[in-house]
């Protein structure tokens, strides 16, 4: 069997799984034409990527058998609107309430984030506080990469922007995250590029505060 058509069952194992819940090996084996030993290879391998879960499960006859079940991990795989809510939600805030609570919403997120991670830029250099920073933001799912140009001088770029679709209608996520970056860093920090205002990139210039 090729890799394409063993990728290709391996999705259909786990939307089986997320339509009818748990399936023994044998269901899958009828349901999906295949042997049971073949199906059993692509459970191997979707348990090594977390993406099931197993249990056993008393038969009225006969030994129990193992059943298998979606891992949280394999949610993820399935589409989601959470971005698209997102947007409809702060629309309707901006169209009872306006725009100032808009603003007072993002700022509050800000805060939130910036109490979140003072601490760990507590007795840093300023370069390890860019450092630090590239690590928080590559948790968050940023892909930072950043470099010292000349003396107390760094480019911070973020190559994707997770909410680009909420900065795009919202251009306060860009500004907050600005000034995130300056009250973390305790630096001067401009923006020369937004992938929001259609940049390849979301691009900082770090400095010392003069």
């Amino acid at each position: 069997m090729n890799v394409a058509l063993e990728t290709s069952t391996r999705k259909v194992i786990l939307s089986m799984l997320k339509t009818q819940g748990p399936l023994s090996v044998h269901d899958m084996s009828k349901q999906l034409g295949i042997t049971e030993m073949a199906v059993r290879r692509h459970i191997h391998a979707l348990e090594k990527d977390n993406l099931l879960e197993t249990k056993l499960v008393r038969q009225a006859m006969g030994r129990p058998t193992n059943v298998y079940t979606l891992a949280p991990l394999a949610d993820e795989l399935f589409p989601k609107k959470y971005m698209q809510l997102t947007i409809d939600l702060l629309d309707e805030l901006l169209e009872g309430e306006g725009n100032e609570k808009i603003d007072r919403l993002f700022e509050g997120r800000q805060d939130k984030l910036q109490s979140r991670y003072a601490s760990r830029m507590q007795d840093k250099s300023l370069e390890e506080r860019v450092a630090e920073l590239a690590l928080i933001q590559n948790e968050n799912g940023y892909m930072v990469d950043w470099s010292q140009v000349e003396e107390g001088e760094f480019v911070f770029s973020e190559h994707n922007c997770p909410i680009t679709q909420v900065a795009n209608v919202f251009q306060q996520a860009c500004r907050c995250e600005l000034a995130l970056f300056q009250n973390l860093l305790d630096a001067n920090v401009e923006r020369t590029e937004c992938l929001a205002k259609g940049g390849n990139k979301c691009l900082y210039i770090i400095s010392q505060n003069k």
